[in-house]
């Protein structure tokens, strides 16, 4: 393996590009400090996407019979525009890692060049994934935020990698709380996370709360990212306050909290499918009039997010980001001169021999 300097500049005619490989280490180091250049990035993708310029196919779910919390997804993308990258990331998420302390999700993600189809570049992918989901959830957060009240008290269930992730980018993008509030299953997860906000230096008080219902009716902006597989939030009169509700992990509100809230979705093909919390309440309902658009709908001005009602984000997770984000990171690595080149990884390249 050696070190270049760049394996993705433009090659044409040149053949098969160069295959690089990027450590989970190079990627935090290029993806630290810089919040503010992915929440832009984050939103020119939603905008691409908007506009169709952008292949994003349904999810492919590698399910176990043996192992039924389990999964493996495929997230097959392409993106055009300026950032230009074809890709899949291959996301492992295996709840019951948890339990020994290792994070639920594991994942690379593969780059394409998009002239010659050759990947060029493997990235180890969970850090890239935790970001495009906080950053996408921060942008929420500001955007959905913008006719309302802003918020003063956010309050987390569920506070594993995400959480700490979706936290950082929030204070890292403008935010500050009076009141951070805490829930978790587990106790030692909500100390260890409530570790993780005194030693960042989270302003306002901090309240580990023992059940959620305290949490929700105390708090303004409510961020779920758990590991929930079926609804266990059921009850609409927790969210009489009308919150804003950034509902990451998509299956932990039950179908009537959502009947009676505005809700704004990523991609709503993509939503709808994987007994996610809106796929329940199209089932119910037999429709989707339940949805009131996308984030795009809201950062373009199509449609106006109302004062008076609850509203809830449940972002998919759309495979585009991780490509445009795991390109930012591949180019600084290149820039930067760190790339590991496999040398030879490509061996038969002569159609005849």
């Amino acid at each position: 393996m050696t070190t270049t300097e760049s394996a993705a500049s433009d090659r044409s005619g040149l053949g098969a590009p160069p295959f690089a490989v990027i450590s989970g280490e190079q990627v935090q180091q290029v993806l630290h400090g810089r919040e503010q250049e992915i929440a832009e990035l984050v939103e020119a993708v939603y905008r691409l996407h908007g506009a169709g310029d952008s292949v994003n196919p349904p999810s492919f779910f590698l399910r176990f019979p043996d192992r039924p919390t389990s999964r493996i997804i495929a997230l097959p993308a392409s993106l055009g525009g300026a950032l230009r990258v074809d890709g899949l990331k291959w996301i492992s998420s295996f709840p019951q890692n948890t339990k020994s302390g290792l994070p639920r999700a594991s994942a690379v993600l593969i780059l394409n060049d998009p002239d010659t189809g050759y990947p060029f570049a493997c990235l180890e992918s969970s850090v890239i994934s935790a970001t495009r989901t906080a950053s996408s959830a921060a942008l929420a957060a500001d955007r959905l935020s913008r006719t309302r009240s802003r918020p003063t008290r956010v309050g987390f269930i569920g506070t594993g990698l995400i959480a700490r992730y979706i936290h950082t980018h929030l204070t890292a993008t403008g935010w500050e709380f009076e009141e951070t509030g805490v829930y978790d299953l587990s106790p030692s997860s909500a100390a260890g996370f409530r570790g993780y906000l005194e030693r960042s230096g989270t302003k306002g008080h901090i309240t580990l709360h023992d059940n959620p219902e305290s949490l929700v009716r105390s708090c303004d902006l409510l961020v779920f990212a758990t590991v929930a597989s079926a609804p266990h939030i059921h009850d609409p009169s927790w969210f009489s306050h009308h919150p804003l509700v950034l509902h990451v992990s998509l299956r932990d509100l039950d179908p009537g909290i959502l009947l009676a809230s505005a809700n704004y979705v990523d991609d709503v093909d993509h939503c709808l499918k994987a007994e996610t919390s809106p796929h329940l309440a199209e089932q119910l309902t037999g429709g989707r009039e339940f949805l009131d658009g996308t984030l795009n709908d809201v950062l373009t001005g199509r449609v106006t997010v109302p004062e008076d009602r609850t509203v809830v984000f449940s972002p998919f997770g759309l495979g585009v980001l991780d490509l445009a984000v795991g390109k930012f990171v591949h180019d600084e690595v290149a820039r930067r001169g760190g790339l590991h080149v496999v040398d030879g990884f490509f061996h038969e390249l002569r159609r005849h021999g």
